[in-house]
């Protein structure tokens, strides 16, 4: 699993959030263990070294994608889903003989395997050497009332985890930090975790990482502020070793997006239990950018450019698994007229598409086509049910059906949603085309009424290429399956452009301690 890029020694540009007291580790100079020592001298002795990067609960991959594009090596993942692991394997691997390929695409099971289990199997070389950076986001269904002191307890006793192994998959996430002991770590999870029935779980974790050497922060940051054109707050963490006196910041926005209402709200809820430690906040305010910065990529700019689908008005398409075999190409419009967002998506180094892509298909809603053309622009769910009962109604005297009869009620059955209104506000949207769109979720796999596309005259929702552009996966990234378990590894996927945001902020406090560390700094040249 290679990567362009180099890690070099060189001085860290400016920008991203202003450090804070708490950015650094609190206290007197913490010794280099030697494992940290042995990574840290390879990347400074040897000017073309890569970060090498495991990816724990890996999807298909957003985060090696990202990390890759900021210039490190993915050496390995983890993942247990089978679908979404061949797709890691199939774009992480490319060029790679078929049998390495057909390794790295076995599922894994994190609570099965241990690290040392796992260096082997991957040939990753000793221990002490296999893995400079740790990132992934351990589910969120695994957030049980475990309490600081269980988390604490890693520090001490490795396989406290397996004490409680009600899928308290973070802790597993430690136990891998405790024993490849990188010398940095992202981790990536949903608000709610910052206000788990007021248990937030990162700052305990923090803690635990303090126990454990490193030095944390984290921050609740959106994606539309990096250049993503979808508004998807999440929550990231990154972490140093203490030995190496790194800064933790988060990246500068380079887009500036007013988000609705809704996310204020939000956002208090998830930071109510935001807590102070070693004097100061682990928690760092987001950048949100100002008006100055370009405004944030719209779904037009990110889709627009994808051929219209007319198959499902046409009576082409029926109903079952869509497969990705047949190539749709690009719209004959000159390359120098596309949106920056699209010439990057369909240029991206080492994922270029050609001349077209093979995803582009969607789902069979017969239904709902004169539903989602009737709609405006932002219309939720109450609207759609309007609308649905409005067309009804119309069929219904122009049939000149009796009202109640066994006919009319099967024909409302054939038109009109089931769902109640009041219950499913925000089941159905129709994008705005001049707006970033709202979180892509996992659940976009079963029927994906929460990205109707912004063209009236296609009524129908997004495809699978239309969600992966929004995601910010280039043209050229393989969804191994069909569309419904594509669709589900595109909504739990970080969005590579933000993960490549977060690994080059890494990356330049890691090339800050390998210059203190060249130049023979005094706080650091005892590393090695």
């Amino acid at each position: 699993m290679e990567s362009s890029g180099r890690v070099g020694v060189r001085n860290p540009r400016s920008g991203g959030t202003e450090p804070s007291a708490a950015t650094r580790a609190p206290g007197r100079k913490v010794t280099a263990p030697r494992a940290i020592a042995t990574k840290l001298k390879r990347l400074v002795s040897d000017p073309a070294a890569k970060p090498r990067v495991l990816d724990l609960f890996a999807g298909c991959g957003g985060l090696s994608l990202g990390f890759q594009a900021a210039g490190y090596q993915i050496v390995g993942a983890m993942e247990i889903d089978e679908l979404a692991a061949r797709s890691h394997a199939v774009n992480f691997c490319k060029g790679q003989p078929e049998d390495v390929i057909e390794h790295h695409a076995k599922p894994r099971d994190i609570t099965k395997i241990d690290p040392e289990e796992l260096v082997e199997d991957f040939e990753l070389g000793p221990i002490d050497r296999a893995v400079d950076v740790i990132v992934g986001g351990p589910p969120c269904q695994a957030y049980a009332r475990v309490g600081r002191a269980k988390l604490r307890e890693i520090a001490e006793h490795p396989q406290a985890f397996k004490v409680d192994p009600r899928a308290n998959l973070y802790l597993r996430y430690l136990h891998y930090i405790e024993v490849l002991q990188p010398l940095a770590l992202l981790m990536e999870n949903v608000p709610d975790i910052l206000n788990h029935g007021g248990h937030n779980i990162v700052q305990e974790i923090v803690e635990a990482l303090d126990a454990m050497g490193y030095v944390a922060r984290y921050s609740l940051i959106n994606s539309a502020h990096h250049g993503v054109p979808q508004m998807r707050d999440r929550v990231y963490m990154i972490a140093f070793h203490k030995s190496l006196d790194a800064r933790v910041t988060f990246p500068a926005a380079t887009r500036f997006c007013n988000l609705p209402a809704g996310y204020e709200g939000t956002r208090a809820v998830a930071l109510k239990f935001v807590e102070d430690l070693f004097g100061g906040s682990a928690y760092a305010a987001p950048d949100t950018g100002h008006r100055g910065l370009p405004a944030a990529v719209t779904a037009a700019e990110a889709i627009g450019d994808l051929p219209p689908i007319m198959l499902h008005r046409e009576g082409k398409l029926r109903r079952g698994a869509r497969r990705f075999t047949e190539l749709t190409h690009y719209r004959n419009v000159r390359f120098d007229r596309l949106s920056g967002y699209v010439r990057e998506m369909r240029t991206w180094p080492g994922f270029e598409a050609g001349d077209g892509v093979y995803d582009h298909v969607l789902r069979y809603l017969p239904r709902d086509t004169t539903i989602f053309e009737a709609m405006q622009q932002g219309d939720e769910y109450p609207a759609a049910h309007r609308v649905a009962n409005m067309l009804f109604e119309e069929e219904a005297r122009r049939r000149r059906v009796k009202r109640d009869s066994a006919e009319w009620k099967r024909l409302h059955r054939a038109m009109v949603p089931p769902y109640d209104p009041s219950k499913f506000p925000n089941r159905w949207w129709k994008l705005r085309e001049n707006r970033p769109v709202r979180t892509l979720m996992a659940h976009i796999g079963k029927d994906t009424y929460s990205h109707i596309h912004y063209d009236s005259a296609q009524g129908r929702v997004i495809s699978v290429r239309e969600a992966a552009r929004l995601q910010s996966f280039p043209d050229g990234f393989v969804f191994c399956g069909t569309m419904n378990p594509a669709f589900r590894q595109i909504g739990n996927a970080v969005p590579p452009l933000m993960a490549r945001a977060l690994a080059s902020e890494i990356l330049e406090s890691l090339c800050a301690a390998c210059n203190e560390v060249d130049h023979g700094h005094p706080r650091t040249a005892a590393i090695i």
